[in-house]
């Protein structure tokens, strides 16, 4: 029997030459695509973008304020003010202008400093403090106006150089980035509609066992409602993945059938990973594992509780769906890795959160672990010593964990927890106020 760590590096060694495969693609363009600056949130840029253009492209003032040339304000003083006459206004959006020297120029922040111009005196330390007829659909101060200066203003002061932020030709996001709300604002200001981003990670998530059916059809005696399906479909994709899902019977052939329907490459795109669920123990009727056993999978036991039985390996499955069914038919075999989950609920739900979920958002470039703790518990539990036991729970208002009960079955107790409280091996029993590990499942 493997230990949770064992099995949790076993994981980690099968999938992790997926980052390779995806992180190759941009250097080749195969698998890269193209998507509008709309779509691109939470994808990965396949290669270095370069700006097309400085940013800002212009100078421009940091304040609302007057633009002017700092040697005209040199011997400003409040003694001995220095008083220029109200050149034409500097608003956004409008064309640069020259500022005639000897004159200052009202200028509000983001607009373009005039030709001449080499700092910006915020409007609050002119004299008036206030712009002169500005507003009221009046873009200039009228003629003859005059506003006074009582410093000396250093030169550059509140103006923002054109490439300051960036010059053009220069990196402005490096291949790997995440693309974010900042990144596909910086993206967008250098004017750019698209970008090239590595494919998604694309996994066929297969569902088996006679007694399922999609939610919203009616039930005879012993069928349920597959929640798998959707459970695990919104867990992948929160990992970045994009999802193909396939539901199978209790029959290897229609196990191994559906897998090589799914697995055939859409839009150039194929499967990089199959995940199943159900039929992986030691009973009389476990599909998976005698699908898939004799193409390579690998079905052990794991010292965890819920999810003890699990299925680890590559498959070599034919690629053609009739030939599929023959588990000795190896020619066009195409190599896909799988893991395999228990059937119940819970247990695949936790089997993904202690396996999979850590190398998934690892290979997308997201933070990896869940947010982690040591806290109290509110009560006193009970585990089985010789397994890694996961139960549900909720924070108390006290910060004290209240634990669930441990059945693989209890998805609503799970859709309600926020945490994942870990009692490793060798524990069998815990007091109340004693610390105990707990990843948060709220965020």
């Amino acid at each position: 029997m493997r230990t949770y760590a064992e099995h949790q590096r076993a994981v980690h060694e099968l999938l992790d030459p997926l980052g390779s495969r995806l992180s190759s693609a941009g250097a080749s363009d195969e698998g890269a695509e193209v998507v509008a600056v709309d779509d691109a949130l939470g994808r990965v840029l396949a290669s270095g973008l370069l700006s097309p253009t400085d940013l800002p492209g212009f100078d421009n003032s940091q304040m609302d304020g007057y633009a002017v040339r700092a040697v005209d304000l040199a011997d400003a003083s409040p003694a001995a003010p220095v008083r220029l006459p109200v050149g034409p206004t500097s608003a956004a959006g409008d064309p640069v202008f020259d500022l005639a020297p000897g004159t200052a120029s009202p200028i509000m922040t983001g607009a373009p400093i005039p030709r001449g111009a080499d700092a910006v005196v915020q409007i609050e330390v002119a004299d008036p403090p206030a712009f002169i007829g500005l507003g009221g659909g009046r873009h200039d101060s009228p003629a003859g106006s005059v506003v006074a200066f009582t410093a000396p203003v250093a030169h550059g002061q509140f103006v923002r150089r054109a490439g300051s932020d960036v010059a053009g030709g220069e990196l402005l996001l490096a291949a790997g980035s995440r693309l974010g709300p900042a990144q596909l604002g910086v993206v967008a200001a250098a004017g750019l509609t698209q970008v090239t981003v590595r494919r998604r990670l694309r996994v066929l998530l297969l569902s088996t066992g006679h007694e399922l059916r999609p939610p919203g059809s009616a039930l005879r005696p012993g069928q349920i409602h597959d929640a798998n399906t959707a459970m695990l479909s919104a867990a992948l994709r929160e990992c970045g993945a994009e999802v193909v899902v396939a539901v199978a019977p209790d029959e290897p052939d229609a196990v191994r059938a559906a897998i090589a329907r799914g697995i055939r490459p859409v839009a150039g795109s194929p499967v990089d990973l199959v995940v199943t669920t159900g039929g992986v123990s030691a009973g009389a009727f476990e599909v998976v594992r005698d699908a898939l056993e004799p193409l390579g999978v690998e079905f052990t036991k794991v010292a965890i509780q819920p999810g003890g039985p699990q299925g680890l390996g590559t498959a070599m499955l034919p690629a053609d769906e009739d030939a599929a069914v023959e588990a000795s038919r190896t020619e066009g075999a195409v190599s896909v890795p799988v893991v395999s989950f228990p059937g119940n609920p819970v247990s695949a739900l936790v089997s993904f959160e202690l396996f999979l979920r850590p190398v998934l958002r690892r290979l997308e470039g997201l933070t990896p672990d869940r947010h982690r703790a040591r806290l109290r518990l509110a009560h006193d539990v009970t585990s089985p010593g010789r397994r890694h036991q996961v139960r549900r729970g909720i924070v108390d208002g006290d910060g004290a964990v209240e634990v669930g009960a441990p059945s693989s079955h209890l998805l609503h107790a799970y859709a309600n927890a926020t945490v994942l409280v870990h009692l490793p091996i060798g524990v069998d029993a815990l007091p109340a106020g004693s610390l105990v590990d707990v990843w948060r499942i709220d965020d």
